[in-house]
């Protein structure tokens, strides 16, 4: 089974840097997309940042200039380097695996303070 540890997340002052990590293992095929998502209070999932086997990025709006992701496709890890957090970035943030089918990690708090 494929299975997608996140690690990283913490508490971090406005203006702050965090890096998240997530760690891919099983039977993971070569051709995909990694991502992060994020979930804050009473608002749905947004996708953050993405990066295809080819190193392809996609990025939101809201975190373009401050986030960046990168994969390491030997070690099957990608990262969330998170820079000039803002209050807003406040959520549980997941790592994402997309393939033939779509896995999930279990989540990791980012908390930012004003």
């Amino acid at each position: 089974q494929v299975r997608l540890v996140e690690s990283g997340g913490g508490l971090v002052q406005a203006g702050g840097s965090l890096r998240l990590s997530c760690a891919a293992s099983g039977n993971i095929f070569s051709v995909n997309v990694m991502g992060w998502y994020r979930q804050a209070p009473g608002k749905q999932r947004e996708l953050v940042a993405s990066i295809t086997s080819d190193s392809i990025t996609n990025y939101a709006d809201s975190v373009k200039g401050r986030f960046t992701i990168s994969r390491d496709n030997a070690k099957n890890t990608v990262h969330l380097q998170m820079n000039s957090l803002k209050p807003e970035d406040t959520a549980v943030y997941y790592c994402n695996l997309r393939t033939l089918f779509n896995f999930w990690g279990q989540g990791t708090q980012v908390t930012v303070s004003s």
